[in-house]
């Protein structure tokens, strides 16, 4: 399927909305779990809520959302690693050098889309975005579904998809969770 991508701005505030629903995606989350870790759960689902609209709101948009026409069927956060300061503190997935990366550390596919290639088309998305800021690489956190017993939360994304997009293995704390890595070129543009 073709999906059009777009920013998480203020303007596709109301179609973030109705992707994750009332609960919120990942019951109740509202993609802070990256940003906040898990004390996302003791806060009121709705001071999550309110804090994803204002990062749409802040000019640097959070993430990217695929639409089906009209319709936003997919979402992945998108952000530069010093952003997401739970990731530093994740046990398998800290920093593995100093390179100033971005990240893309989760997805949420509307149920009906699952499997229609939603999550590819928000990666290959996320490559120029990265770049057109400036980023070195953009670094990805998947499950590796080959792994007999991986986990069945699957909200990272699958090591397969991103490496069909070219991302590849930099390191390997725990055998389900490898971190991936594709190097960008800088895409932007100087010459005005």
């Amino acid at each position: 399927m073709d999906f059009t991508v777009r920013p998480a701005t203020s303007a596709q505030w109301p179609a973030l909305e109705d992707l994750f629903g009332r609960s919120g995606g990942s019951n109740g989350c509202w993609c802070m779990y990256w940003r906040i870790g898990p004390r996302y759960r003791d806060r009121p689902r709705a001071d999550n809520k309110e804090d994803l609209r204002q990062l749409a709101a802040s000019g640097r948009p959070p993430g990217l959302l695929a639409f089906d026409g009209d319709r936003a069927v997919g979402w992945c956060e998108l952000a530069p690693r010093a952003d997401l300061a739970w990731l530093a503190r994740a046990r398998y997935l800290g920093p593995v050098d100093d390179l100033p990366v971005w990240s893309v550390p989760c997805f949420y596919v509307r149920s009906s889309h699952r499997g229609r290639g939603v999550m590819d088309a928000l990666i290959e998305a996320a490559l120029p975005t990265a770049a057109t800021a400036g980023a070195p690489a953009l670094e990805s956190y998947p499950v590796d579904t080959t792994v007999p017993s991986h986990t069945g939360n699957l909200f990272p994304g699958i090591a397969a998809a991103f490496a069909r997009h070219g991302f590849e293995e930099v390191a390997r704390r725990k055998p389900d969770r490898p971190v991936m890595r594709k190097l960008l070129e800088d895409t932007r543009d100087f010459s005005t």
